[in-house]
């Protein structure tokens, strides 16, 4: 008997439709191929990320760094027990040759690696690069699982605040050259933080589960913190209510003022340190004329745990939205700090290299960015072509792939289309679609009297130039627009 008389109508339909569904597609018929946290990047795309990077690379250089790159996965030992409760987000590689491997959590760590293997003592260095976090993503706020980061980081011994200082510099000229509207960075210093837990009451064995707790205040209200770190962490309430008093105290270099006469930190060698540090900071600050842009908060604590002195992270201010904008919250845009005692930890002999850093959230810009484009309407070129050559007449693609070389040879962006006998108004409407600015022409009579047309696309006027003329013509016309 054949197989559909064994099933009913109904099933056998099912079973088909398993049968010849995609495997990506799922069962409401919708095609997911792509795993969830990650995204492809149109030519549109590319080209506003490549500006992006572009801004943030040259400002990097300007300040004297050198780039550099380590490999996507490292040892899983190398990441492990470096970024506290955040160590469960690592993507872990599946054994396939003895060594036990993990993808890049972050830049940082991989870069005192290096710092630690080769022996380095004193560097400036950026890089630009992707890694991989396990969490649960947020796209509408720029939240991935695969994300780029740019870092800038100065390792070696200097006298105090002066590299962090240049640090919250770095951070002001990206956010301002980037046009994102009015920001603020907030700063803080993880030995500030320890000395308030320890003055609240904090068992020191829970600082780092705390810490974790109060680095969520950007995303929780803090009745939602303060239930988290009582309930599941194991605080005293009344602790966690001493912690309360503190968080919300945010201000300028007077408020560094008030904490040295507070009397529970000023009974602290390390939040007294931190002080220290963060005062003669609000100085070099005030000399680089960003001291309006940064904000003493006590709530910021920075999650991971090897941040070890000032730590930074910027956010943008909320502006009143415009007509069919949507009100954007993406959180931080840049973070970063002082963390002395991550390379000793990949030292045989301990040895420790003071370093600084930040990191820019590539990502959270770009959605930024493109969120503005698309309310705007704005459209984007995805090609630099500057000049097309086209031909009115059949059987001139000889002449056409001459000329495209000679331009090519000059260094000059060219395109023609891929067919022998293209028509002109193909041709033409093919530069305006995509913005090409100049087109050269050649036909029989061209050919004939030894020049070659130019047509302006933007006006449509044509001149006739000599043919050892053009390439110089098109480069004056180039450099004038």
């Amino acid at each position: 008997m054949p197989l559909l008389g064994l099933l009913p109508r109904r099933a056998w339909a099912a079973l088909l439709s398993q049968l010849v569904r995609p495997p990506c597609a799922s069962r409401t018929g919708a095609v997911r191929c792509q795993s969830q946290g990650t995204r492809d990047l149109s030519p549109q795309h590319m080209v506003v990320r490549e500006k992006i990077l572009d801004l943030v690379i040259s400002c990097f250089k300007r300040h004297g760094a050198k780039g550099m790159d380590t490999p996507a996965f490292e040892l899983k030992e190398i990441l492990t027990e470096k970024y506290g409760e955040d160590s469960g987000l690592m993507y872990d590689l599946k054994d396939q040759g003895g060594e036990l491997l993990s993808l890049r959590y972050d830049l940082t760590v991989p870069f005192a690696r290096y710092l630690a293997m080769n022996k380095v003592k004193k560097m400036k260095r950026y890089h630009v690069g992707k890694v991989w976090r396990r969490e649960s993503p947020t796209i509408v706020q720029g939240r991935y699982r695969e994300f780029c980061q740019c870092d800038f980081d100065i390792a070696g011994q200097f006298d105090p605040m002066i590299p962090d200082a240049e640090c919250l510099k770095i951070m002001c000229e990206i956010l301002s050259g980037l046009q994102l509207g009015d920001f603020l960075i907030k700063v803080n210093d993880r030995r500030i933080v320890d000395g308030m837990f320890a003055a609240c009451g904090v068992p020191e064995s829970k600082f780092r589960a705390i810490c974790s707790s109060i680095d969520k205040l950007d995303k929780m209200a803090w009745k939602d913190v303060r239930h988290e770190m009582v309930a599941k962490k194991g605080l005293a309430p009344e602790v966690a209510d001493r912690i309360g008093d503190y968080v919300q105290c945010h201000g300028g270099v007077s408020l560094v003022e008030q904490m040295f006469q507070d009397p529970r930190l000023s009974q602290n060698k390390q939040a007294l340190e931190g002080l220290g540090d963060l005062k003669l900071l609000f100085e070099y600050l005030t000399l680089f004329g960003i001291a309006e842009k940064i904000s003493f908060d006590l709530s910021l604590a920075r999650g991971l745990d090897y941040y070890t002195g000032v730590i930074y992270e910027a956010v943008l201010l909320q502006t009143p939205t415009q007509a069919g904008e949507e009100p954007l919250n993406v959180g931080s845009v840049a973070a970063g700090g002082r963390y002395d005692g991550l390379v000793g930890m990949f030292d045989p002999k301990g040895h420790k290299v003071p370093c600084v850093g930040l990191s820019i959230g590539v990502e959270r810009i770009f959605y930024i960015v493109e969120q503005r484009m698309k309310t705007k309407g704005e459209k984007v070129r995805t090609t630099e072509t500057q000049v097309f050559v086209a031909t009115p007449q059949k059987n001139f693609l000889q002449e056409r792939l001459k000329l495209i070389t000679e331009l090519w040879d000059a260094g000059i962006k060219a395109e023609m289309l891929y067919k022998n006998n293209p028509k002109l108004l193909t041709q033409l409407h093919y530069c305006e679609s995509t913005g090409i600015p100049l087109v050269v022409i050649i036909g029989e009579q061209e050919l004939k009297e030894g020049v070659i047309k130019i047509r302006s696309v933007a006006s449509r006027e044509e001149v006739a130039i000599k043919r050892e003329n053009l390439v110089a013509e098109i480069q004056k016309r180039l450099s004038e627009s």
